[in-house]
């Protein structure tokens, strides 16, 4: 595995979500919420599509330690602010969202 010094800049960024509503996924998403995860779903496809999205995930826990994440490519911070920000969960208030600069030290081959 490689290192990169924490100064080095990065094209890689990784964004957590985590729910306003933290009893979300025991009681069930309301159907304003339904229509906000659709829409999430929809985005990331998009991020997919237009290869900016590395990879997505969620743990699979349901209380309010659950978290989402998303790897994506963006050239600048500005622009990675600029994905999480119009991503429909945050931007509609059903998530908040951290963003942090990432680095892959490693990873298996997929497939």
């Amino acid at each position: 595995m490689s290192e990169q010094p924490a100064s080095q800049p990065t094209n890689k960024w990784i964004y957590v979500v985590r729910a306003v509503r933290p009893d979300l996924l025991q009681t069930g998403p309301t159907e304003t919420e339904m229509a906000t995860l659709g829409r999430h779903g929809a985005y990331l496809e998009e991020l997919k599509a237009r290869g900016v999205l590395v990879f997505v995930g969620r743990t699979l826990t349901t209380g309010p330690e659950t978290f989402g994440l998303a790897v994506v490519e963006a050239a600048d911070e500005a622009r990675a602010r600029a994905l999480v920000d119009a991503d429909p969960v945050v931007s509609e208030g059903l998530m908040r969202a951290e963003l942090h600069p990432f680095f892959i030290a490693g990873m298996r081959a997929l497939g």
